[in-house]
């Protein structure tokens, strides 16, 4: 390992290989796909960063999840050029949430050392978060706040991942629903304007159903 004051820890190919749970040849192999950006050159000696430590445990991780290589190599071409990474997963850009740009350190504070590559290969893949040059950006304020939240309270954000990967089908499933309702009863101009209708009614069904689960787990 190489380091100065003030500078980041470096790491020459064997170590940093072995930091990252690889072979030496699957990290050339990665490099020549360019999977991780090029090292930093001093001599012959070529210098890897905790970027790149960082990238590569990130693709562990998506290949755990069952991405493939060309998969990841299209995500991070996103992370390159600053693409939008939900764009390279095929997400859709929200319209009413406010995205939130953070530094790695500041959306590690949200979450108190949860921001694991695992945890963040799924919210990379669920569309919370993107890369954007040096920047992560979270797809909704309400989703950041309301997560941290939860992981203050205890939640492990794997958790919380997991079931906002549930909801998500629940959601895109009640969508369809109102979407079919409102565009077969109201004229298409006025869709997108009775869209608070159709969340007040969600809204409202959630937290009957949340008294009826509670109700019945107290025994009453």
């Amino acid at each position: 390992m190489h380091s100065a004051p003030g500078q980041a820890r470096e790491y020459r190919v064997a170590e940093l290989a072995q930091k990252a749970g690889i072979t030496e040849r699957t990290l050339r192999f990665y490099r020549e796909r360019g999977l991780i950006p090029p090292p930093r050159r001093e001599g012959r000696i070529a210098w890897y960063d905790d970027h790149h430590l960082a990238r590569l445990r990130t693709i562990s991780a998506l290949l755990e999840r069952g991405h493939t290589l060309s998969g990841i190599a299209d995500l991070t071409s996103a992370f390159e050029s600053g693409r939008d990474a939900g764009e390279a997963l095929g997400l859709v850009e929200p319209t009413e949430e406010t995205p939130v740009r953070l530094t790695p350190e500041a959306l590690a504070d949200h979450f108190a050392g949860e921001v694991t590559p695992e945890n963040l290969a799924a919210a990379l893949e669920l569309g919370y978060v993107t890369v954007s040059g040096e920047e992560i950006v979270h797809i909704s304020r309400r989703l950041l706040e309301v997560s941290a939240s939860l992981v203050r309270e205890g939640v492990p954000l794997a958790d919380v991942l997991a079931a906002g990967r549930e909801v998500r089908e629940h959601a895109d499933a009640l969508a369809a629903l109102f979407a079919d309702v409102l565009r077969t009863h109201t004229a298409l101009k006025d869709a997108d304007r009775l869209r608070p209708l159709a969340k007040a009614v969600v809204d409202a069904e959630l937290s009957l159903a949340l008294d009826r689960r509670f109700s019945a787990d107290d025994g009453s």
